[in-house]
């Protein structure tokens, strides 16, 4: 059946078959009439993904994860029902239809131009960035599946947790992060408005001069390396599986101009997870990077 006639058919149920009670939720692209307890939420960025595990919900269908086979390592048990609907930037719509979900949950950012589509396949509620607005986004998806209290409560956990690791971190607060992200053929600065920015900001961690920008990140060639200058420089790398982005880490780690950063020579380089300190951009991969903070600087478990 061609996707349009799928979706009419599908608001024609929605119609005889629709919501005995719903609320109005105001989001980036106005305001949307949501059923009360939805029950196939289907949702199209991976932190909003990660939102609606950490309520307790498991979508009917997901977009895949930047990273995993199709899951991020960190949430594939939990995904193992959920269908795939293409990436956040190429949606399937037409495996979107089939599922006949009651609420989709997308981004301004990614799926503006299709916003009318997806309306009319169901309620549509988008958040309006993505980058550092991960709680902001989550106060929203959880608000309009219903589970607005749950997904408060989280929050406050996690910056209950974030207040508690700053008290234990102390004086190593006073060290500048620096932070390098290696992809295929290119090599990024992260600045402060990118997940793991925000969260380093909020720990209360300085940057050096050359990252304290409230950007996401800027693409730099290797004479730029001493920027990367810092007390401790955190590395991810952005591997699908072809082998080029380890390959550029490589070769800029072998560099003369990396070999002679300080930071290196004192062995304060931590390479950690690609998909948790940037591309998963949720709650939980929030948690696990507070994990690795603890585990950099020799802290308990705040969890």
């Amino acid at each position: 059946m061609p996707l349009r006639m799928l979706a009419i058919a599908l608001m024609s149920a929605t119609l005889l078959t629709g919501p005995s009670t719903a609320r109005e939720i105001t989001h980036a692209m106005g305001v949307t009439e949501v059923p009360d307890n939805p029950q196939r939420i289907v949702v199209l960025t991976n932190e909003g993904t990660e939102a609606l595990l950490e309520v307790g919900i498991t979508p009917v269908g997901a977009v895949k994860s930047w990273l995993g086979d199709p899951w991020y390592d960190h949430i594939a048990g939990q995904m193992a029902d959920v269908t795939v609907l293409g990436e956040e930037s190429a949606l399937n719509l037409e495996v979107l239809v089939s599922l006949e979900p009651d609420l989709i949950l997308g981004n301004k950012m990614r799926h503006e131009k299709i916003y009318e589509q997806l309306s009319a396949i169901a309620p549509t509620v988008v958040s309006e960035r993505l980058r550092g607005d991960w709680k902001i986004n989550m106060a929203l998806y959880t608000d309009a599946v219903g589970k607005g209290e749950e997904g408060k409560a989280a929050l406050e956990a996690f910056d209950a947790r974030i207040a508690t690791l700053h008290d234990a971190l102390g004086a190593s607060l006073d060290e500048e992060i620096s932070i390098a992200r290696f992809m295929a053929g290119q090599t990024r600065i992260m600045f402060k408005d990118s997940f793991s920015g925000l969260i380093l900001d909020e720990l209360g961690f300085h940057r050096p001069a050359s990252q304290d920008k409230d950007e996401f990140a800027e693409e730099i060639t290797k004479e730029r390396i001493p920027e990367f200058e810092g007390d401790r420089l955190i590395t991810f790398t952005y591997e699908t599986g072809n082998g080029e982005a380890n390959s550029q880490a490589e070769d800029w780690q072998a560099d003369p101009l990396w070999q002679n950063l300080d930071v290196v020579k004192a062995g304060m380089v931590h390479a950690v997870s690609d998909a948790v300190w940037n591309t998963a951009g949720g709650i939980i991969a929030g948690n696990l990077l507070l994990d690795d903070i603890e585990a950099i600087y020799g802290l308990a478990a705040t969890r």
